[in-house]
């Protein structure tokens, strides 16, 4: 390797830790400008004051023709690669690292209400998960989490983001369709409502898979175990990227193994013996009138 080591930074979330390696002709001063995507992502990301883990987990060749891939144990990237995809790939491998310690993260909002701790779970469609959690929050409920949560082994929410909506998008992660994200929160409520948190660990007692469209008659439907595992394993496969395109013609490279989800299955099959509710809905404000009466 000729070029030269230019930052060694240790990223943490939760006890999970990564460390990121720079190589390059020209100095960097940190991997990321910005932490937002992070924040939104997961759950208090930082950046470590002291690089404890003794061998990289995501390697940047920043001199070298462009390209990326993963060996089981590292991602090197190679060549110029703008901040987004960066981004991504240290979601994914800070998830991999998170799940190594028995956590699991979910694409799904989680609040305290009523005594109880409700999983607005984004599974396959992703429908109102959000409006969902600011909707419970209205009434009184305290915040555990917005699009992220960390659930434990047990069941038990641990940890989660609080941004409920991603405002900034660097290069690499421009969206059409999530520009505007609080236009939503204007037509349905008029203003953002204000919360508490939530910070102490608790069992989640129930799960919501909402679906909020305008056109929808309410209707609250018991879901069946094939169902609530279907859902819930796609909730967590959503921070593998097995899907992405981190730029044209770099695919994100696969990071999951058949041992990996044959584990998260079986966790799923656990997890999904608690109570799941399919709610169909024309506004948050329905959907929280399906929810009181199930709860």
């Amino acid at each position: 390797m000729n070029s030269t080591l230019q930052l060694t930074e240790e990223l943490s979330a939760g006890p999970a830790k990564l460390r990121v390696d720079v190589y390059g002709s020209e100095p960097l001063a940190q991997v990321l400008d910005d932490m937002n995507f992070l924040e939104y992502r997961l759950a208090d990301v930082r950046v470590s004051p002291e690089v404890t883990v003794t061998g990289p987990d995501i390697l940047w060749l920043r001199d070298a023709t462009k390209g990326i891939v993963y060996d089981g144990r590292t991602m090197t990237l190679s060549g110029s690669w703008p901040a987004g995809p960066i981004q991504k790939v240290v979601v994914t491998m800070l998830a991999l690292r998170v799940e190594a310690l028995g956590l699991h993260p979910f694409h799904a909002s989680a609040v305290r209400y009523r005594d109880k701790t409700v999983l607005f779970l984004g599974g396959e469609s992703n429908h109102g998960k959000s409006m969902g959690q600011i909707e419970a929050c209205r009434r009184g409920a305290l915040l555990v989490s917005t699009e992220t949560t960390l659930i434990d082994d047990n069941g038990w929410a641990v940890a989660g983001s609080k941004s409920p909506f991603l405002k900034k998008r660097t290069e690499g992660t421009e969206r059409a369709d999530k520009a505007a994200p609080e236009r939503g929160v204007d037509k349905f409520f008029g203003a953002m409502p204000t919360w508490e948190i939530h910070a102490e660990p608790s069992d989640v007692d129930v799960v919501i898979v909402p679906a909020i469209d305008g056109n929808f008659d309410a209707s609250t439907v018991e879901m069946i175990p094939f169902e609530r595992q279907f859902q819930t394993f796609h909730s967590l496969q959503n921070y593998f990227l097995t899907n992405e395109l981190l730029a044209p013609g770099f695919p994100m490279p696969i990071v999951d193994t058949d041992a990996l989800r044959a584990v998260r299955a079986d966790f799923v099959r656990r997890f999904a013996e608690r109570p799941y509710f399919f709610i169909r809905a024309a506004t948050p404000q329905v959907l929280l009138d399906e929810m009181d009466r199930v709860l």
